[in-house]
């Protein structure tokens, strides 16, 4: 039961995201005028196919993919093909996929708010506070309790995590109850390369009295809730990207064996997580594919800018092909080599979450 579980939420997650990814491709070429021949979900051998029109929609045995076929994708002579086509036409069509993966998150979320979920609530007490770190230079101390960062409430541990990793580098004001229930805002700005062991802002946070709570939204605050976490999710990427180039974050590279055993992990815990991950994973879409690699869409996008500074020349079609071909072989290997270290640690009783 477990394996089929993990196996329907993997599926169900990489469908609704890859239909919505080509859903965005086809929509922008159709209306520009461009000749689809073909949408199809998954990759060959062909399982379903049925035509309208001059479009063929498909269902494929490897639901691991998509695609949007189209006419001239490479090649200016044909008339309704996409290369054809004006430099902000084109744009459109070949980032509408991530700009659909980008939008995708808002619903995820906001439906995630309106199905019942729990929330563990308590008060976020402070155990310890590191020597000259931003929180004691704030006037934090331990037994202190921190009930706001920035307007937001804190409800545990998690979210004060959260807030504070949203305004890494940026002044922040924390609402806090001290011992002798007096209540203080203190400001202070978390940090990027914080000590090892303190944390960006130098706290030891405790919730020793905690409660699961069941929680709904109606749509009309679900939405904006929604929107809320969605662009909130974009700035920690950015957060977390940086971190990358400044050496204070990781990366961890997870290929489709990763993807769905956590998959698996968080459909166990209910609906609304299995949302939330996936709309994580839809804003992680958008962003990848987005950037200038060959094979993917910012890979075409970045031969559409480099006809730009060439001044309106054209790469040859046959080149364009060629280097999408090695790139998409080359991709293929790396995911090859990320879903044999997913086996290897799945078989070690290894997990990807925290």
């Amino acid at each position: 039961m477990s394996i089929l579980v993990t196996i329907a939420a993997f599926l169900g997650i990489i469908v609704v995201l890859i239909f919505f990814h080509e859903l965005g491709h086809f929509l922008t070429a159709k209306a520009s005028g461009v000749r689809v021949y073909e949408f199809g979900l998954g990759f060959p051998p062909r399982v379903f196919a049925v035509k309208r029109g001059e479009t063929e929609y498909s269902i494929n045995a490897i639901p691991l993919g998509g695609f949007t076929k189209m006419e001239g994708e490479e090649d200016p002579a044909q008339p309704r093909g996409l290369a054809s086509k004006s430099i902000g036409t084109r744009l459109l069509v070949l980032s509408a996929g991530s700009l659909m993966n980008a939008l995708l998150p808002v619903l995820l979320f906001s439906i995630a708010f309106m199905v019942p979920y729990d929330i563990v609530m308590g008060e976020v007490l402070v155990a310890d506070v590191a020597p000259h770190s931003p929180a004691a230079l704030a006037g934090i101390r331990p037994g202190d309790t921190l009930l706001r960062v920035n307007n937001q409430s804190v409800h545990n541990i998690g979210d004060l995590r959260r807030y504070v990793r949203l305004n890494i580098g940026e002044e922040t004001t924390i609402l806090v109850k001290h011992q002798d229930s007096t209540v203080e805002e203190v400001e202070l700005v978390p940090r990027w390369k914080p000590p090892r062991g303190e944390g960006t802002i130098g706290v030891l946070m405790n919730m020793p009295q905690w409660v699961v709570v069941r929680h709904q939204e109606p749509f009309w605050r679900a939405i904006p809730h929604g929107a809320t976490q969605c662009i909130e999710t974009f700035i920690l990427f950015k957060n977390e990207i940086i971190g990358l180039f400044i050496g204070t974050s990781a990366m961890q590279m997870t290929g489709p064996v990763g993807i769905a055993q956590i998959s698996g992990e968080v459909a166990k815990a209910g609906i609304s997580p299995l949302l939330e991950f996936a709309a994580f994973l839809s804003i992680n879409l958008a962003l990848v594919n987005i950037l200038p690699l060959p094979a993917l869409d910012g890979g075409r996008i970045a031969f559409v800018f480099l006809e730009v500074l060439r001044r309106g020349r054209r790469i040859a079609p046959m080149t364009e092909r060629l280097v999408h071909l090695i790139g998409f072989l080359m991709l293929m290997g790396l995911t090859l080599v990320i879903a044999y270290q997913d086996i290897a640690r799945i078989v070690t009783g290894g997990t990807l979450l925290p």
